[in-house]
């Protein structure tokens, strides 16, 4: 079994993109650093905000790339080589167009679906095969409308449902730093259906 230790949120920096929908992945990291009382730090040899946090047994890095989207793979990258963290022991957290707000898949490997921070953390790890967790979002239906759309606030009740999805999906902690990933998406994936 491969323990996560490296807990990578996708979003881009800056005040006018903080509630937007393309920065649900900065919002988990928020949320597990405060329940874990991690502090992020600005770490420009990282390109991003990162810290450490312990639980039990297990240590592993907090990183939110402050790179822009599109140039996340630079930070994750630059911390994992620094720490020799491997691709399987990285989880990315991002918003996912295609799952309704208030579901969450958890994958490793596979396509980029089109997001542009897994492309370009593929290209610069060299490998799509580390695990992403990805939080619905929902889609506006019509493609050209995406970009607008992912750079936006969500409504209330999704924001509601996108927030309970984070609670939910931390709560995975201890499974995830165990490296028990097989339970935490059997755990994740049954819970979407009751």
């Amino acid at each position: 079994m491969t323990a996560i230790r490296l807990f990578v949120g996708l979003g881009n920096p800056g005040l006018q993109y903080e509630a937007t929908r393309h920065n649900a992945g900065f919002w988990w990291i928020d949320e597990l650093a405060r329940a874990q009382g991690a502090r992020l730090a600005a770490e420009p040899k990282f390109f991003g905000l990162a810290g450490r946090m312990k639980c039990g047994n297990h240590e592993a890095w907090l990183l939110q790339p402050t790179t822009f989207m599109n140039a996340s793979g630079r930070s994750v990258a630059a911390l994992a080589r620094f720490y020799k963290i491997a691709p399987e022991e990285i989880l990315i957290i991002h918003d996912e167009l295609d799952l309704p707000p208030g579901t969450a898949k958890l994958k490793k490997g596979g396509g980029n679906g089109g997001h542009n921070g897994l492309k370009d953390i593929s290209a610069q790890l060299g490998t799509q095969d580390y695990w992403r967790l990805r939080l619905g979002i929902g889609h506006p239906g019509d493609r050209h409308a995406v970009v607008n759309f992912v750079l936006h606030e969500p409504g209330r009740d999704e924001a509601n449902l996108i927030q309970d999805n984070i609670a939910d999906s931390i709560a995975l902690l201890p499974l995830l730093l165990a490296g028990d990933m097989e339970a935490a998406m059997l755990k994740l994936h049954t819970k979407e259906k009751t």
